[in-house]
C-alpha cells in the first residue's frame, strides 16, 4: 500500500473532531437551555445558563490555545440576544418564536461564513485540538476537496437550522401553543441530531474521495 501524502490525509479522527467541536460549541448551549427549560426553570435563567456555557467555551479555548472561538462567540451573541429579548414581552408565542430567531440567525451565519470562506465547521475543528488545528488549517488552505467539504457541511448546517426556524414559526401559528411548546424541544433535538449524523456520513464520504484522488495508479489499500 502507498500512503497518502501527509498534506492530503484526512484521518478518521477528523470526523470525530468536527462532530465533537460542533457538539461542544453548538450542542452544549442548546442542551443547557432546553434541559433547564424542560425542567421548569424560568426562560430567563435557562437563557442565562446557555449564555454562560457559550462564554465558558470562549474563555476555555482562549486560555488553552490563545484563539478566539468563533462558533462559541456566535452562540454567545445569539443567547445573549435572546436574554435581552425576554424583557421585551411576556407573550408565550413570542418566547417560542424567539427560539426560532436564535436558530435562524445561527443558520444564516453558517451560510454567510461559508460564502465568505471562513466556514464555522472549520472553527469547530480548530477549537478542539491545537495540534489538529494547525494540520486542518493547512489542509483547508492547500486541498480543494477539504475546502469544498467544509463549504458543503456549513451550507447544510445553515439550511437545516433555517428550515428548523421556519418550521417552528409555522407551528406557532398552526397549532395550539401548548402543543408547540412541547414540540419545540423535540424539534431542535431532532434537527441537530440529524445534522450530526449527516456530518459523520459526509466526512466519511469526503475521506473516501480524497483517498481515491491521492492514491497512485496501481496502489492498493489494506
Amino acid at each position: 500500500m502507498t500512503a497518502n501524502p501527509p498534506s492530503t490525509q484526512v484521518p478518521g479522527a477528523s470526523r470525530r473532531t468536527l462532530v465533537r467541536g460542533l457538539a461542544l460549541d453548538v450542542g452544549l448551549p442548546v442542551i443547557a437551555y432546553y434541559a433547564l427549560h424542560a425542567a421548569g426553570v424560568s426562560n430567563w435563567f435557562a437563557l442565562l445558563a446557555a449564555t454562560l456555557v457559550a462564554a465558558g467555551r470562549i474563555v476555555l479555548v482562549a486560555v488553552r490555545q490563545r484563539l478566539l472561538n468563533a462558533l462559541a462567540l456566535v452562540m454567545l451573541v445569539i443567547y445573549g440576544l435572546g436574554l435581552a429579548l425576554t424583557f421585551a414581552t411576556g407573550d408565550v408565542r413570542f418566547l417560542v418564536l424567539k427560539d426560532s430567531v436564535g436558530t435562524g440567525v445561527l443558520g444564516f451565519l453558517f451560510l454567510c461564513f461559508a460564502v465568505a470562506g471562513h466556514p464555522l465547521t472549520l472553527a469547530a475543528t480548530r477549537t478542539w485540538d491545537s495540534e489538529w488545528a494547525v494540520a486542518m488549517a493547512e489542509r483547508y488552505r492547500t486541498v480543494p476537496a477539504v475546502r469544498h467539504g467544509h463549504f458543503v457541511a456549513s451550507m447544510v448546517w445553515g439550511v437545516g437550522l433555517l428550515a428548523e426556524a421556519l418550521l417552528r414559526v409555522l407551528l406557532v401559528f398552526l397549532l395550539p401553543i401548548s402543543v408547540v411548546v412541547g414540540l419545540s424541544t423535540a424539534l431542535i433535538a431532532v434537527v441537530i441530531g440529524s445534522l450530526m449524523v449527516w456530518t459523520l456520513w459526509y466526512m466519511r464520504r469526503v475521506r473516501r474521495t480524497l483517498g481515491v484522488q491521492t492514491r497512485p495508479a496501481g496502489a492498493t489499500s489494506s
